[in-house]
């Protein structure tokens, strides 16, 4: 059971990817728990596919949490999904507000009295940044418990010893249901493609590790939309084997962006449109540097956006080179958990979805 210390807020809001949830989470729980009545988890970078970064899903990462609580203190905890709008700060911020909002009006018992609200968290990590996004709220900032970070725990558990990790000390660093959690979680098929993924992920950064300093790598996208349809295609590859991605790739050193651009575009679509026709059509370009938007490393890269005249038929496309296929895919349709990297969020942020 957790002590009371003082209840001066009825709610505080704990976010983060808790990627897996290790006891320093856990202790900013405990805290939370003392420190208010209810406690909202967020849990960020919702419904995304499965990676290195990212393995566990917002209801697996629930369950580590919901399974490292006692029920009574699992009665004062409201956990919800929270869905990463990576190039708009703006938007994230309402995501945070609603879902909040939504979960302080149905749990908040003294309807005439306005509830009272704060953040919590590590007080050197990103919960300093959310405190300049949400100054209406107050702020616990606590200690980051024996400075466990998430971060050395995934690469441990994605090793060659992954097992051997699950029964070493340092996997006290995980809450006991966590850990339990875990070891049924590595043989399954998805342990196995992250596994895979982070040993890639892994033999490209060796390859870079005799450079003076860490490369950045450039490389272009097209988006390329017509009547409401995008150009995708199925990553034949790693990393994101079998993921949807936008046409693109990385640049030659002898070639403009755009030229690079339309280069993999052609090679990766085989998309029957007429170069100058593509050229004309292209209504804007942003840069997109979100520094963990890849994981092989630092890689920026330029997007095009090419606006096709309407028609009912859509140019004929089919995977070639690293595409294993090609197709059109109407904007509505599209699932953050199928697409490789920050393309959702490209796409979103070139067409206004």
């Amino acid at each position: 059971m957790t002590d009371v210390v003082d209840q001066k807020y009825d709610f505080l809001v704990f976010i983060g990817r808790f990627q897996p949830f290790h006891q320093g989470h856990l202790t900013v729980v405990k805290e939370g728990l003392k420190r208010a009545q209810n406690l909202i988890i967020l849990c960020g970078s919702a419904h995304q596919p499965r990676t290195v970064r990212n393995p566990w899903t917002s209801s697996e990462r629930e369950l580590m949490i919901r399974g490292a609580l006692s029920q009574p203190e699992n009665t004062r905890v409201h956990i919800a999904p929270l869905m990463d709008t990576v190039y708009n700060d703006d938007a994230w911020v309402r995501n945070v507000q609603t879902t909040v909002k939504g979960i302080v009006t149905a749990h908040h018992r003294v309807p005439h009295k306005p509830p009272t609200i704060g953040l919590i968290g590590h007080s050197k990590d990103q919960s300093s940044y959310y405190l300049n996004l949400f100054p209406q709220w107050g702020a616990i900032p606590v200690d980051n418990y024996q400075q466990i970070s998430a971060t050395p725990l995934r690469k441990q558990v994605f090793s060659a010893e992954g097992q051997s990790f699950l029964k070493s000390e340092h996997s006290l660093q995980l809450p006991t249901f966590v850990r339990n959690m875990l070891s049924q979680f590595i043989h399954t098929d998805d342990y196995q493609a992250i596994q895979s993924e982070h040993n890639f992920i892994e033999k490209y950064r060796q390859a870079w590790q005799s450079a003076p300093y860490p490369p950045t790598f450039v490389t272009v996208d097209a988006v390329v939309i017509q009547s409401g349809h995008v150009l995708l295609i199925e990553r034949r590859a790693r990393p994101g084997k079998g993921l949807w991605a936008l046409p693109g790739g990385f640049i030659n050193g002898d070639e403009k962006l755009v030229d690079a651009c339309l280069r993999e575009l052609r090679e990766e679509t085989k998309l029957k449109v007429p170069a100058p026709v593509l050229k004309g059509s292209i209504k804007q370009q942003q840069v997109f540097d979100e520094p963990h938007r890849s994981a092989r490393g630092r890689t920026i890269t330029h997007a095009f956006y090419f606006d096709l005249e309407p028609n009912k038929a859509l140019p004929k496309v089919k995977g070639s080179d690293d595409a294993k296929h090609a197709m059109w895919v109407p904007l509505a349709e599209l699932e953050p958990s199928k697409l490789f990297e920050d393309h959702y969020f490209i796409i979103q942020e070139l067409t206004g979805m």
